[in-house]
């Protein structure tokens, strides 16, 4: 079927021999037994060439599905062989690192444990910074969508992350247990993260209505909760990053109309196609949920 496929694209036999690395005899036998197992006749053979009869038309676009599937499962297998075997160097901001990498990498070592993974843990811009450098395959960054636009750069969100108020536990909201507005700490000594944490605190209290008063600076969530909890300040922290630091001694309460950073995924545009980058993603947006 894919040798008649060829000779009824190329309109010769010759031609088609050549393409298909064949001699003309040989490609001209196969047409005949074809032709006498289909029990009617699918070319018409001039001195201009060869064209395709009523049947031979019906029967090439049988042929080109045909040359479709294969070349579907060949690229099919290819993933599957370049997963296996490929190698996957991923970089991460420390609390996905602590939270979502562990369990996505458990699933890719499941699901292909002859695959080669590499973690690095990088804050977002220098991990933007090794993915356009081809140093890293993909990354896991959050807000990185204030950067400026790269045209070798995809940018895939996974979620929404939550800023969560973090207070004493002797704090006077903290014993209501209730929502609190960012405008009820006004008044409060505050802890700032690191440059890009803290351009967040300083966007959502100027919607507050205020400028906060900071005190301290730690990128270090465990810093930062030991000082609220010791009633030195209050501080905003990503839910996932609370997920990956619990603290002791303090009391975690919603925002309302809450404040929220994005966590996505970012790669080189021509790395979209390949089965470990999309694997890893994947298993991403499964322990994500």
């Amino acid at each position: 079927m894919l040798i008649f496929r060829e000779v009824a694209r190329l309109g010769s036999l010759s031609k088609a021999a050549e393409a298909l690395g064949w001699t003309q005899p040989a490609v001209g036998q196969h047409m005949q037994r074809l032709e006498r197992e289909v029990g009617i006749p699918l070319l018409l053979r001039s001195v201009r060439g060869i064209t395709l009869t009523e049947a031979g038309t019906a029967l090439l676009v049988h042929a080109d599905a045909m040359a479709a599937r294969l070349s579907a499962a060949e690229s099919e297998l290819q993933a599957l062989a370049t997963l296996q075997q490929g190698t996957l160097s991923l970089v991460a901001f420390p609390s996905a690192a602590a939270v979502l990498i562990p369990p996505a990498l458990a699933e890719l070592a499941t699901r292909a444990p002859d695959l080669d993974v590499r973690l690095t843990q990088l804050e977002p811009p220098e991990a933007r910074a090794e993915v356009l450098a081809g140093t890293a395959d993909l990354a896991l960054v959050f807000d990185h969508l204030d950067q400026p636009e790269h045209g070798d750069l995809v940018t895939e969100e996974l979620f929404e992350d939550p800023l969560r108020a973090v207070l004493p536990s002797s704090h006077r909201l903290a014993r209501r247990g209730k929502p609190v507005a960012l405008g009820d700490l006004a008044g409060e000594r505050w802890i700032a993260g690191c440059p890009r944490c803290e351009a967040h605190l300083m966007s959502a209290t100027a919607e507050a209505g205020f400028v906060p008063d900071v005190r301290h600076r730690t990128d270090d969530y465990v810093v930062a909760q030991r000082l609220v909890a010791e009633g030195l300040a209050v501080t905003l922290l990503p839910q996932l990053a609370l997920t990956a630091a619990p603290g002791r001694g303090v009391v975690v309460l919603p925002v309302r109309t809450s404040p929220r950073r994005t966590v996505a995924v970012l790669l080189r545009a021509e790395m979209r196609q390949n089965a470990a980058v999309i694997a890893a993603i994947e298993a991403l947006r499964r322990v994500a949920v």
